[in-house]
């Protein structure tokens, strides 16, 4: 099964859809967020977008994401485990990606180490969020194969 395959429920499952631009519930602001979690320039209050929008836009998003992650990662990796890490690379931001401990450990050579660093990234404006804690888990159980 392809990574994107994989990625798509498991974003939707986390996400939710909202076909109406809303803030950010961690800041109560920006980034506006609209569909399946799609933030950006276009991305602005007041903003609707149908259902298929919303759909065509998070396949896009995974996509691009999916690319950031590949360039960022030096070893080989299974499509589960490329989904899991563009789940968490949409959620948490490219540039927290980048700069994670997960990421240097994955690229050590230490996936069981990388495994566990998903279950950090469990706060949202410096407060634990259940849901965070929920997708982490999951998202890491995907990882290490658990869900493929």
């Amino acid at each position: 099964m392809d990574w994107l395959d994989l990625a798509l429920p498991l974003v939707q499952r986390f996400e939710g859809c909202r076909l109406r631009a809303y803030p950010d519930p961690g800041t109560g602001g920006d980034p506006w967020t609209i569909g399946w979690g799609s933030t950006g320039n276009d991305v602005c209050p007041g903003l609707t977008w149908t259902q298929q929008q919303a759909d065509d836009r998070l396949r896009r998003d995974l996509a691009a994401f999916g690319a950031r992650v590949d360039a960022l990662v030096t070893v080989h990796l299974e499509p589960h485990e490329m989904a899991a890490l563009v789940s968490l690379a949409y959620n948490i931001g490219i540039g927290n990606f980048r700069g994670s401990t997960l990421l240097r450990l994955l690229n050590a050579g230490d996936r069981a180490g990388c495994a566990n660093q998903f279950l950090r990234w469990d706060r949202a404006a410096g407060k634990v969020m259940r849901g965070l804690t929920i997708r982490r888990a999951a998202e890491r159980a995907l990882f290490v194969g658990a869900n493929a």
